[in-house]
């Protein structure tokens, strides 16, 4: 059976790559995704969901307008990595399906509320304004989601958007605050383990070979202008974040993880946006996430490219 998920994303790049992981993979049912503020504005993540659902062959995939800014403050975005677009130097036609009637919250609710408990994965790529804002509105979503995946936060790899911030959490802290509080089963994927699958010219060889619309998309997403951008952050080559929420979903045996307590900063002008995650209980709180932290980045590679050849 099929694993049901939600897409809350902000495309991007990685977040772009992700998407179409996620939709060339028959063991998740992909119900929808809500477009969210983050590394570029609203109405482009909208935009870039939609053309990549196209671009995917699944324009039925319904696309959601989330929230335009953060909940507590004005709202930070990326394109001096990702592009004025958003997708760097790719460029996709206009998408001709219409955005999801409706507001992207309302959307991640309703589809929670509807599924049978503990059936839906929620897999946040950008910032968790939506997930924050759905948790504020109908709190009792918390008990019915089977696991909130996130990309954001950091722990020794410190940050990539200020000295202790990654770009996710940073962008709004307290809906990161209010996710993990609310008891939801949450798996965090930080930089610590994203920066171990740096793109190169080893790894991208396979998907640049791709004959598919799709594997051209995606070597033309990962080419040599956006590791530049990006190098400042991670070292040579793009470190593909958000797709490992997709693949830890499809082969968690290429993971490592430990269950922690993660606290996120929300009022230090310093920290802000920090994640503290307690690697040796001294805090006396609670577990609440699963922290992956180690990767088999060749094996990642090899389900990328295996699962991109099969779309169009």
């Amino acid at each position: 059976m099929s694993r049901k998920i939600v897409i809350d994303t902000d495309p991007g790049i990685d977040d772009a790559v992700a998407i179409l992981l996620a939709l060339a993979s028959p063991e998740l049912e992909v119900l929808g995704i809500a477009a969210v503020a983050g590394n570029i504005p609203l109405a482009l993540a909208e935009r870039n969901a939609r053309s990549l659902c196209a671009l995917a062959g699944r324009p039925e995939i319904p696309v959601y307008a989330g929230c335009s800014r953060p909940m507590g403050r004005a709202l930070v975005t990326a394109e001096h990595v990702h592009g004025p677009s958003g997708l760097g130097s790719l460029l996709l036609p206009p998408p001709s399906a219409a955005g999801g009637a409706g507001h992207g919250v309302d959307f991640l609710i309703d589809t929670v509320l509807r599924e049978p408990p503990h059936t839906v994965t929620v897999c946040a790529l950008g910032p968790l304004t939506n997930i924050g804002m759905a948790l504020v509105k109908a709190p009792e979503i918390a008990g019915r989601m089977r696991e909130l995946v996130l990309m954001g936060g950091a722990s020794r790899a410190l940050g990539n958007m200020t000295a202790a911030a990654e770009f996710n959490i940073y962008v709004d802290p307290h809906a990161a605050d209010l996710a993990l509080a609310s008891g939801i089963p949450v798996t965090m994927v930080p930089l610590d383990l994203t920066h171990q699958v740096l793109t190169g010219p080893a790894r991208l060889a396979p998907l640049a070979a791709l004959p598919n619309r799709c594997g051209r998309a995606v070597a033309e997403l990962l080419g040599p202008g956006a590791a530049q951008r990006s190098a400042r952050f991670a070292g040579p080559g793009l470190p593909l974040h958000d797709p490992c929420v997709i693949a830890w979903l499809l082969a968690p045996e290429l993971f490592d993880g430990d269950t922690v307590n993660v606290a996120v900063e929300t009022a230090s002008p310093l920290t802000l946006g920090m994640t503290v995650v307690d690697w040796c209980g001294r805090s006396g709180r609670p577990v609440n996430a699963r922290v992956l932290h180690g990767i088999d980045a060749d094996g990642f590679y090899a389900l990328l490219t295996d699962r991109l050849a099969a779309l169009p």
